[in-house]
């Protein structure tokens, strides 16, 4: 951690530092932004919602892909001590208490100490250079996981596009299965003022300011542009290396790595060329439990790719990107005994494993399960960290196999396992949203010729059992044609938590 001492832990690196300037500052404001070329939104990092990109301002003024009078407005609050509404996921979790640890934090800490200092005192109406950058060139994705949705992924588009609206479904994230994301078309790259404005300023300054770039998708390795951005490494090895602050450009992909073979070929190859390079990749559960949760992916293939980029690959580090939903706690403890058996046969701290709890859609998130569950599985990842922990797993080298980030972040789940009754403030009645989980998988089954009831534990099924609501039948899904009282699609506009004040409710 570029900012964080090495013998602090992030409770201490927090007083020191992030403390004093306010009690809601994070440098992601400033210094990191998502930005999505292909329809012009961006926001700070991947927890608040997207917003809209002024394009005439591009005209003059290229760093307006990140440096929006949105952003611009949330930074003064931070200075002046508020909480902004977006933030509310880390406001949740700092508010649980335990001295837990939200992302504000980590995000904070991978910048240097000047920077964060100097972008606390900034005047808040300042355009900004970024340190690191999650950009994303289009949807397109060879997946179709149950969390996400047509905005990030063509295969949910195509699932949209053949069955039509998922029905009976009236919680928050609602919009994400009812319609093809018509806003998330990417643009042609010939007319696009937002890819235009990136290379611009790519070239104008940020491929040398930069300290990271990271792809996100979609499938990353799908888009045309990140190929682009491999042959500018190629091109450009002295630049990337030789800066004047003295760092390598880092180059990162979020990649599920079950692409074709030809082009994990391909990514093996152009790695070569790029002087340091990670990879991010998405999966939180085991086997069969993954492949019924991320649709499109292949077990077996994965394990297969990951092995392949600590072995022939050009990579420094991979990371483990979590995300935390109802289903996965059915095996996350396997999954999280096969991370780290990994590490013990590639003799390495990596991949990292960042465990990220889901919120949107509610009917999905682990909040919603019944209580027994919920304790059946802290109780079982509370004795696998206490087992890591006593076992102290180490490289030949001497580090920590289970870093204190991941022991951090366990915990943190344990504790939201515990405490947290609603993902978020404005969650619908916790019923609405049960119906909500059966309407969906039910659903998703036909479309995706998947089986909840064969796939998840006794426990998992019993849950679903217990659930009343009326369901279509596997014809009126496949056809389209329903009968009276199963074919609702709620004309209402899903809630949206981030247009209120956070208080946790929960813990009232």
């Amino acid at each position: 951690m570029a900012g964080k001492k090495h013998e602090e832990s992030f409770a201490q690196y927090k007083a020191r530092l992030i403390d004093p300037i306010s009690n809601s500052y994070c440098a992601a404001k400033w210094l990191n932004a998502t930005i999505w070329l292909g329809n012009g939104q961006t926001t700070s990092c991947h927890h608040p919602l997207g917003h809209q990109i002024d394009a005439k301002e591009l005209l003059t003024n290229p760093s307006a892909i990140h440096n929006t009078p949105h952003k611009k407005l949330m930074r003064k609050m931070m200075q002046e001590g508020q909480r902004p509404q977006e933030c509310e996921y880390c406001w949740k979790i700092e508010d649980i208490g335990r001295d837990n640890m939200s992302d504000r934090v980590y995000k904070t800490a991978v910048f240097e100490e000047s920077d964060v200092l100097r972008t606390a005192k900034a005047d808040w109406q300042e355009n900004t250079m970024l340190k690191t950058l999650e950009v994303s060139f289009d949807r397109t994705c060879n997946f179709a996981c149950s969390y996400c949705n047509p905005s990030f992924s063509t295969t949910w588009v195509k699932d949209i596009h053949k069955f039509g609206p998922y029905r009976n479904i009236d919680g928050d994230a609602r919009s994400h299965f009812i319609n093809e994301a018509d806003h998330a078309k990417p643009l042609p790259e010939d007319i696009n003022p937002y890819s235009q404005a990136f290379w611009r300023w790519w070239e104008e300054g940020l491929a040398d300011n930069l300290e990271e770039i990271r792809i996100t998708g979609g499938e990353p390795l799908m888009a045309p542009g990140v190929w682009k951005l491999f042959e500018w490494f190629r091109n450009n090895q002295e630049r990337a290396t030789n800066r004047p602050d003295g760092k390598v450009l880092r180059y990162a992909i979020n990649s599920n790595l079950v692409p074709k073979d030809d082009i994990m070929d391909k990514l093996i190859e152009y790695s070569q060329f790029v002087p340091y390079m990670e990879v991010y990749t998405s999966c939180e559960s085991f086997g069969a439990h993954a492949e019924y949760i991320r649709d499109g992916f292949e077990w077996n293939k994965w394990i297969a790719n990951l092995t392949r980029l600590h072995t022939e690959g050009n990579i420094k580090k991979t990371h483990m990107m979590m995300t935390i939903n109802s289903l996965c706690l059915a095996s996350i403890v396997q999954f999280m005994d096969q991370m780290m058996e990994f590490k013990k046969i590639h003799n390495t701290v990596y991949p990292t494993m960042s465990l990220n709890i889901l919120r949107f859609p509610s009917f999905q998130s682990c909040a919603m399960l019944p209580t027994e569950i919920r304790q059946k599985y802290k109780d079982l990842l509370q004795v696998w960290l206490d087992n890591q922990i006593a076992m102290d797993f180490r490289t030949t080298d001497g580090k920590q196999m289970f870093m204190s980030i991941e022991r951090e972040q366990t915990q943190r789940l344990i504790d939201y396992l515990d405490v947290i009754k609603t993902p978020h403030k404005n969650v619908k009645d916790i019923e609405q949203n049960r119906r909500d989980f059966k309407q969906f998988y039910a659903q998703y089954d036909v479309r995706r010729g998947k089986s909840f009831r064969n796939t998840f534990p006794p426990e998992f099924v019993a849950f679903y059992d217990s659930i009343q609501t009326e369901l279509p039948t596997a014809d009126e899904i496949i056809t389209g044609n329903y009968r009276a009282g199963v074919d609702l699609i709620p004309d209402h506009p899903p809630e949206d938590p981030s247009k209120d004040v956070f208080f946790n409710q929960d813990l009232q």
